[in-house]
């Protein structure tokens, strides 16, 4: 990537400053990550990887579990003790909610939260060597939200591009406190989207991943803009051969018209990952979901008979209060009957301030780790079930990157349908290949070269 030449930063004297984001949790995170280290860049930092020592340490950190939390403060007290003499700021979603928390970690600098997060390379030029406390910078939510001020050229070390299309939900599952991380539904302009969409496929990237926080609400706040599917549209009028895969969606807002743009059109991944939560429609009712099961069950169908190829991942929350192993059976029977072969699997925890923490009847750590296990054991099912119908097949792959030196030759790519191949005699990292799906070996698929 391609840095600016401007003044040396202040941080430090007679050399060039180092400086790494460090991004956890989603595919928003990795985008607004990848602005802010552009934007050090920018102002004359040189930019370094997560495991690498800096004089600035960037971290993004997530929020969506109390796990989440734990893994975050971890990850900055490990930062801090690899690195302690460097400058170190702490934003995201876990800042935005506990910014006191993240403030007391002695070796914190400063805390950012999400309505300036995208500010960061500006504000870090005021940071001083001695600081008598860290500096908290937090602005309403609701009412304030950095948006990107440049375009991104691409991703350090990455065949696939993340670009987000909006910010926020106006959802508030009970169970859920990103919608106060994040605020409400914002939509990107289209005319925005569609500028770094195409800049990146000019610089060689193959497949754009759309992401957002609730990504199917794109379009409801503008007044006269466009739902998804018709962002979707004006994408696909950039020339090129690339693919869209889209992230996270809400089963409510899997319409007909997107349905019929997926099934018109091979550029779309046939792949979608469902915020499907529960099976059961009394659950997701107490969890405030916008789909009953009967309408996650009318969605899919009507996805697999236009699009039978389709492959799902899908959100699952295990655990929910009042969850009982009646309920938890819907859900195992959802992930059969509608074929998650990517569960991923969450087990509820409570989030302070949060409805369903109030909730008399909850769940048992121990109760919660056996679904966990048996709903990631049904989707290994799931997976195997449908890995098996493709071998045999010559499969259009994206090699992603080579393997390690234990298996020369070998490079990692993936299908439209997101299975992983494993390929012998393929091409580059960011190239299609042709591959003769021939087995499968721990979690991937195997495959060679097609010569046809």
């Amino acid at each position: 990537m391609t840095s600016v030449s401007v003044d040396m930063p202040e941080l430090l004297s007679g050399r060039q400053s180092s400086a790494a984001a460090i991004a956890m949790g989603c595919k928003v995170n990795a985008f607004e990550s990848e602005h802010i280290a552009s934007g050090l860049e920018a102002r004359g930092f040189k930019r370094t990887s997560a495991n690498e020592t800096a004089d600035l340490f960037v971290i993004n950190t997530c929020t969506v579990t109390a796990e989440a939390d734990r893994q975050a403060r971890q990850l900055i007290r490990r930062t801090i003790r690899n690195n302690p003499d460097a400058k170190v700021v702490v934003t995201g979603c876990y800042a935005e909610i506990a910014p006191e928390a993240c403030a007391a970690i002695p070796g914190v600098d400063l805390v950012v939260g999400n309505s300036r997060k995208l500010q960061i390379p500006e504000l870090v030029k005021n940071l001083t060597k001695v600081e008598e406390s860290p500096r908290i910078q937090l602005e309403d939510i609701d009412k304030q939200i950095s948006l990107p001020d440049q375009l991104l050229d691409g991703y350090e070390e990455k065949t696939r591009a993340f670009i987000q299309v909006q910010q926020g939900c106006d959802q508030g599952c009970t169970f859920c406190i990103i919608h106060k991380a994040r605020g409400p539904n914002r939509s990107f302009s289209m005319p925005m989207i569609k500028r770094q969409c195409h800049k990146l496929i000019e610089n060689g990237y193959r497949e754009i991943v759309l992401c957002g926080v609730d990504i199917g609400s794109y379009g409801s706040d503008l007044e006269h803009g466009c739902d998804l599917s018709g962002l979707i549209s004006q994408i696909l009028e950039i020339e090129g051969d690339y693919r869209i895969r889209l992230s996270s969606i809400d089963p409510a807002h899997i319409t007909g018209q997107l349905i019929d743009l997926m099934a018109s059109e091979d550029r779309i991944c046939r792949h979608l990952h469902l915020s499907m939560q529960s099976g059961n429609t009394l659950i997701l009712k107490r969890m405030k979901r916008r789909a009953t099961r009967e309408v996650l069950y009318e969605r899919v169908q009507a996805l697999r008979k236009r699009l039978p190829e389709l492959v799902l991942s899908a959100d699952v929350l295990v655990g929910f209060p009042t969850e009982t192993d009646e309920h938890f059976a819907d859900t195992i029977r959802a992930i059969d009957e509608l074929e998650i072969a990517y569960p991923h699997v969450f087990s509820y925890s409570p989030r302070e301030g949060t409805p369903a923490s109030r909730i008399p009847s909850q769940v048992s750590k121990e109760i919660k780790k056996t679904r966990a296990r048996i709903a990631r054991d049904q989707g290994a099912v799931v997976w195997g079930r449908l890995a098996k119908q493709l071998v045999g097949r010559v499969e259009r792959v994206l090699i992603e990157n080579k393997m390690d030196s234990q298996e020369p030759g070998r490079s990692l790519g993936r299908m439209s349908n997101y299975y992983p191949v494993l390929c012998r005699d393929a091409p580059g990292a960011g190239t299609w290949q042709d591959i003769r799906i021939t087995g499968i070996l721990d979690g991937h698929l195997e495959g060679v070269a097609s010569k046809a």
